[in-house]
């Protein structure tokens, strides 16, 4: 769906609920609603700040902590990075999500978990500790635009990715969208469609590709990249645990026929 409001219109006209006696009145349903637009923005522009720092044009790190300490830069941002990896665990399971929708409405958890990622990622960047030196720097301008234009590609294959899914529902646009509009939440189907009919994890391939494919990687750029590639890998293997038991036999299917971060040279 290109529009939240055409994936809206996915569900079925007379699945509309009125709104009865005791129900969230309107004014709340929009308050909700706000919230996750708001959400959404703070959840995105930090993907976008990091991005850009990677292509070398926008900064980080905007207080320095360390002082010139290049054991402690390294431990901050070590910290950094793990608070981001522990909120981003944490708030994925489970239990979790049952205790927080006892306190805030269900269409707003998704909407919450993109807000406390954005604001872990933007502390993280802000505060990111400059470490000097570099591991490889390449000086031929074609092979530069080469590796920019991959790592562009990565950028973008990621967004294509979470359009190929159902980007609203990703984010929790499509939760607070069909809560405003009093409709009942319907989970996405499993599909296999675009890229995913050739990888599973196209988000984290494309995270993997902007990440690495640098003509200049320096200290800062690596310690980023490497972090955050363990904690993907980590984080798939238990998706992957996750999807296994909610689709059973139709996801052991699909990891046999499609390969998890690059399609399969032979599919079975």
């Amino acid at each position: 769906m290109s529009t939240l409001e055409a994936t809206v219109l996915d569900t079925p006209s007379d699945s509309l609920v009125p709104v009865r006696a005791g129900s969230p009145s309107r004014l709340a349903r929009a308050g909700v609603f706000a919230y996750g637009v708001t959400a959404y923005a703070v959840g995105m522009a930090p993907l976008v700040w990091m991005a850009l720092w990677m292509f070398g044009l926008l900064p980080v790190g905007f207080v320095p902590l360390a002082g010139e300490s290049t054991a402690a830069a390294l431990a901050i941002n070590l910290v950094l990075v793990a608070l981001f990896a522990v909120q981003h665990s944490i708030m994925a399971r489970r239990s979790f999500k049952r205790r927080l929708t006892r306190v805030i409405p269900e269409a707003a958890e998704r909407s919450t978990f993109v807000l406390a990622t954005g604001v872990c990622l933007a502390l993280a960047l802000a505060l990111w500790q400059t470490v000097p030196g570099t591991v490889w720097s390449v000086d031929a301008p074609a092979l530069q635009v080469v590796l920019y234009a991959i790592s562009a590609f990565g950028w973008l294959f990621l967004v294509a990715s979470t359009f190929a899914i159902n980007h609203f529902d990703l984010f929790g646009l499509r939760q607070v969208w069909l809560y405003l509009a009093a409709r009942p939440y319907t989970p996405v189907k499993f599909v296999s469609r675009w890229m995913y009919r050739y990888i599973r994890h196209p988000l984290m391939t494309g995270i993997f590709l902007g990440m690495w494919a640098t003509p200049h990687m320096t200290v800062d750029h690596l310690v980023m990249a490497a972090v955050m590639t363990l904690y993907v890998l980590i984080g798939v293997h238990h998706e992957e645990k996750d999807l296994r038991r909610q689709f059973g036999d139709t996801y052991d299917a699909y990891t046999r026929r499609v390969g998890k971060f690059l399609p399969r040279l032979s599919r079975a």
